[in-house]
């Protein structure tokens, strides 16, 4: 399961700001006030070679009186359940309070770790302040920070990353596992029970009836596979609930565990900007992907139909040129096998390694032929390509000034890979390095 971190403490002692600083962005909204943060927030925080998800949380309140921090408390409660470590934050300002020493006794029945911030400490000169919350019983670190300006995130980082495992976002598999994913009510669980031939899968006309990430075992084209139903991924701030909440965050585990996604996007309303929100996230888990028009045979249409909707999605999937599109009906069974099959393949083809001279035999007279441009009378020369021994394709350019190739050659060099290697619907990383 992918690895998540869980920010928690009482109000108003910084988690969200700690959550915009780990995830690199301004997504929770931050206040002075006590209980701005209501519901969990997720995002994905990277460093170095890992990368893990992060929950923000409420303030956690143990003597809640109204139905609104009893709210609160249960959200956190189901966080803190879904996590893989846990994030205590402090004040440091203000010093330990009984809040303070109510919730991390709380997190000590927890038979999981659990990392002590102290926050708002932003110079050494204040690290003493830290001393005090010694007395929590909370591991023997306790991690000064400010998570309004930086200070001592990278050593919360290093520390943090410790406890997670190499490659969380590619787990090794046995078997190809290819992710049912996209909005409510586009036609999921029907696709699924229309491959598997049974009702694996609840199905209602009522959004919403999958909750959790399902696997099924599925024999095709003489190979084992597992195919993952999920749960309908909503906007933000369209989860208004603490089930619809997870189930979410479980389908973003989901995709990054899966080989390979299944994109269901509705026919009758065409491409949306929250399909696309979902495409984002699987490329950016490196993931293959599948786009599935599905409710096909709901749709009027004539001989020049599908052109049209195909032209208007790649336009959309833009710089992605070469994603697989099939037009669906899990009704009528239409050219589900044929998606299906396109997705095993890519699933092989993203494991497939391309011989080092191959790549340079291939890309380097292209290169030659068509040179970056020179910036700042600098001629960048690439001298030699190689792939990189990572699970998704990651190919390495050594070149004598790697700052300077721009991001237009750089999408010329991986539309050449893709006209030469069969690419089609993977994600190609690009890297620059030094010769």
């Amino acid at each position: 399961m992918s690895f998540t971190v869980a920010i928690v403490g009482r109000p108003n002692v910084g988690k969200s700001t700690l959550f915009n600083r780990l995830v690199g962005c301004d997504e929770a909204i931050v206040e002075p006030t006590a209980g701005v943060t209501r519901d969990r927030k997720y995002g994905i925080a990277q460093w170095g070679n890992k990368s893990f998800i992060v929950i923000d949380t409420g303030g956690l309140r143990e003597d809640a009186e109204d139905r609104f921090e009893q709210d609160i408390n249960t959200q956190v409660a189901l966080a803190m359940e879904e996590a893989s470590l846990v994030l205590l934050v402090v004040d440091g300002k203000e010093g330990l309070t009984d809040e303070d020493k109510d919730i991390a006794r709380r997190l000590r029945k927890l038979k999981k770790p659990v990392l002590l911030v102290c926050n708002k400490v932003d110079t050494s000169d204040k690290e003493a302040w830290i001393h005090e919350f010694h007395g929590l019983g909370i591991g023997k670190d306790i991690y000064p920070v400010s998570a309004s300006n930086g200070y001592g995130t990278g050593e919360l980082m290093d520390a943090l990353a410790v406890y997670v495992p190499e490659d969380t976002s590619e787990e090794e598999s046995a078997l190809p596992r290819i992710a049912v994913v996209g909005r409510p009510n586009v036609g999921k669980s029907s696709l699924l029970n229309a491959l598997t031939g049974s009702d694996r899968s609840i199905v209602s006309e009522m959004s919403g009836t999958t909750r959790d990430s399902i696997d099924t075992e599925f024999h095709a084209f003489n190979q084992q596979l597992i195919l993952v139903d999920t749960a309908g991924i909503r906007k933000r701030r369209q989860i208004d609930n603490d089930i619809e909440f997870f189930s979410t965050l479980r389908s973003i585990k989901a995709i990054r565990q899966s080989d390979v996604c299944l994109l269901l996007i509705d026919a009758t309303e065409g491409i949306t900007r929250q399909d696309l929100a979902i495409f984002w996230e699987i490329a950016e888990a490196n993931k293959g992907v599948v786009v599935l028009v599905n409710k096909w045979d709901l749709v009027e249409k004539d001989h020049k139909s599908a052109g049209i909707v195909e032209e208007e999605i790649r336009n959309k999937l833009a710089p992605y040129s070469d994603v697989p599109i099939y037009f669906t009906s899990t009704v009528l069974k239409q050219r589900l096998l044929k998606a299906l099959e396109h997705a095993v393949k890519i699933a092989a083809n993203r494991n497939r390694k391309i011989p080092t001279s191959r790549l340079n035999e291939v890309m380097l007279p292209i290169i030659k032929k068509f040179p970056p441009p020179v910036i700042k009378s600098k001629e960048v020369n690439i001298k030699f390509v190689t792939q990189l021994p990572t699970r998704s394709p990651a190919i390495a350019f050594f070149c004598n000034h790697p700052q300077y190739v721009k991001e237009p050659y750089q999408r010329f060099l991986e539309n050449t890979l893709r006209e030469n290697f069969d690419f089609c619907g993977i994600p190609v990383r690009l890297y620059f390095r030094q010769k």
